[in-house]
């Protein structure tokens, strides 16, 4: 006979360990989202500079690079940013799967039938979505970043590498580029909305002012991002 003790026990596993509460995990998925958002909408809003010209997306390429010099050295904002967003999205990544994990065990065994659930695309595609959403950084970072994967690839020349990179002739680069971001789009709606929840943001008064609000900074995120590869592909940045 197992006594109420050694159910604890076995709830809490090895040696008595103690799992993190789940309310905790959701509040680190949502900053860790919130990191990762705003520099989404700063790395935006600096991409968007190649409208301006090629000397201007350039000089704020190497502006990135040089901040705090001397008293700093070359590159130090970028490799904390670097580091803080890697941080933030092994955490957003290790909550996301602790928590998918309790809720499949939480329900060990599957409904012989489930009626349909009603709720968005985005609610129901988070996880092969954040996948895509993966790749498509490792992706990025090899293109862009380390210019390996670039037919320009010349550090400090971003303006060429953008233009080589979305070049008429390499239009699936393109299209997987804009399905990686609207991917992006459907998982910062839905991340969002999830987030002020979290937060307690949400009340029947509120809920269709902070829909729209997600929906809103998903949309011009997309527009944003998007906005570069189209402009190389028409000729309209060349």
């Amino acid at each position: 006979m197992v006594t109420l003790g050694e159910r604890a026990g076995r709830r809490a596993g090895p040696a008595g360990a103690k799992r993190t509460p789940s309310v905790l995990l959701k509040y680190v998925m949502a900053v860790s989202g919130a990191i990762m958002l705003l520099y989404l909408i700063a790395h935006m809003i600096g991409n968007l500079k190649i409208f301006f010209g090629a000397e201007s997306i350039d000089k704020y390429a190497h502006w990135l690079r040089t901040i705090g010099e001397p008293a700093l050295p070359e590159e130090t904002l970028l490799w904390i940013i670097r580091v803080v967003l890697a941080l933030a999205l092994v955490a957003h990544i290790a909550s996301a799967v602790i928590l998918t994990r309790r809720a499949h065990k939480a329900r060990p065994v599957k409904y012989a039938y489930r009626p349909p659930v009603k709720g968005s695309y985005a609610a129901r595609t988070m996880r092969w979505g954040g996948v895509i959403v993966f790749l498509f950084v490792v992706y990025h970072l090899l293109d862009l970043t380390t210019g390996t994967l670039n037919p320009h690839g010349v550090q400090g020349e971003v303006h060429a590498n953008v233009v080589a990179d979305f070049a008429p002739g390499r239009w699936y680069v393109t299209l997987f580029y804009a399905l990686a971001v609207i991917a992006v789009g459907f998982h910062v709606r839905h991340g969002l909305w999830s987030g002020l929840q979290t937060f307690g943001r949400s009340s029947a008064a509120t809920q269709h002012t902070l829909q729209a609000v997600a929906l809103v900074v998903a949309v011009v995120l997309v527009v944003g991002f998007l906005s570069v590869p189209f402009a190389v592909l028409t000729g309209l940045v060349a």
